[in-house]
């Protein structure tokens, strides 16, 4: 079942709050179903058919309808793997230094293929593969690969047309109903969209590094009183880490069934 923004607007803002949390939910529902949904039809015949074969578990689902259990479904164990801090000096990722105890999203998704890879029965797997398609899109937002002292911009107030809300909340929301509306004018514009500027093969600590370095750029953190020239300025970026995204989760799940 896909749920509406509207039915997820009020679950921005999770309970797990330690200095390290990431709160919001990365991109929301809507991106969410916007990266699995592309990913999708990138898919080569056998993985098709087996992304298919492990659906079936659960009648109905679809690759958009499992891309937010990873969320619905976090815990203490598994917040961590939502995200990685990297260091404002740099934005390299750096295991040791950034992935203590292998608790991150970059790691999170490399153990998650291995199962997938694995002869772990098909509930396991299924398991699996809705924190990869999950995950992959978290590694895409920005933020989620932003900086422990603002907590991926959850500390940073702003207010939007006269509400508040915190940066971390308008690029998982905001951000992408603005850019694009709902799932089917997303999936025309991507469609439509221009070849990706970033390299498309997968790499994950790269990914981490783009993530990062769009945090890092000139005029990436509005000002508390956010102007729509904002959303207007970031609608390419966007566009751009949903499309990445999209087109990265595929290769990663053509690869497991090659």
């Amino acid at each position: 079942m896909i749920l509406s923004l509207s039915a997820m607007g009020c679950t921005i803002v999770l309970g797990l709050c330690t200095l390290f949390s990431i709160d919001a939910v990365a991109w929301g529902p809507l991106g969410h179903h916007v990266v699995a949904t592309f990913a999708e039809q990138q898919l080569q015949p056998r993985a098709r058919e087996e992304v298919q074969r492990l659906l079936a578990l659960e009648p109905g689902a679809t690759l958009a309808s499992i891309s937010t259990w990873a969320d619905e479904n976090r815990d203490k164990t598994t917040a961590r793997w939502h995200y990685v801090n990297l260091p404002r000096a740099s934005c390299d990722y750096v295991e040791t230094r950034d992935c203590p105890g292998g608790d991150c999203v970059v790691r999170a998704i490399d153990d998650q293929l291995a199962v997938l890879k694995s002869a772990a029965a098909d509930t396991k797997r299924l398991e699996a593969l809705k924190y990869v398609v999950h995950l992959v899109a978290d590694l895409h937002q920005p933020l989620h690969a932003g900086f422990a002292d603002d907590r991926g911009g959850n500390q940073y107030q702003v207010n939007l047309r006269g509400r508040g809300s915190n940066l971390h909340a308008l690029w998982d929301l905001d951000l992408v109903s603005h850019a694009g509306a709902g799932l089917e004018q997303w999936m025309q514009k991507l469609a439509k969209a221009p070849p990706p500027a970033a390299n498309p093969a997968v790499d994950l600590a790269q990914t981490a590094g783009e993530s990062c370095e769009i945090v890092s750029g000139n005029g990436f953190y509005p000002p508390h009183k956010v102007p729509d020239e904002y959303l207007d300025r970031q609608a390419a970026t966007v566009t751009s880490r949903l499309q990445l995204a999209g087109l990265r989760l595929a290769s990663l799940l053509n690869g497991v069934w090659r």
